[in-house]
């Protein structure tokens, strides 16, 4: 299933928990030879202050060459660089992926066609996880 919010967020379902989905998603970044600058641990953080959420993670991922021209060109993109995809557990129990669709981001920014290229690819990463 594919959700498309009117804020730019792009969502999928995917199969498995958070739990593999993110070590999915890291080996395909590794793969690639993205930098992963960080994972979130968003539900173990709310943990450490005795609330509960449901499992969600957020992983902070980029390529400096390529996200640094857009930078350059757009500084207000350093909002939304590195790239980030958010996987959550829904209230089903269900595991979905949430990012900023490359569209959104190139009119947020107002980016050309050639740069919006530079973080395009998060859309063939998002549905190699998703299957």
């Amino acid at each position: 299933m594919f959700v498309l919010t009117d804020n730019g967020i792009l969502q999928r379902s995917a199969t498995g928990s958070v739990e593999e989905v993110v070590e999915r998603l890291l080996s395909i970044l590794r793969g690639k030879g993205i930098t992963v600058f960080a994972v979130v641990d968003h539900s173990g953080e709310a943990t450490k202050i005795r609330l509960q959420m449901p499992n969600t993670k957020l992983v902070i991922f980029g390529n400096p060459q390529a996200g640094t021209p857009v930078m350059l060109a757009a500084p207000s993109s350093a909002l939304d660089l590195p790239l980030k995809i958010l996987i959550a557990e829904g209230a089903d129990g269900s595991t979905w992926i949430s990012y900023n669709s490359a569209s959104y981001l190139q009119m947020r920014h107002e980016l050309n066609d050639v740069l919006i290229e530079n973080i395009a690819g998060i859309e063939n990463i998002v549905k190699a996880l998703a299957h």
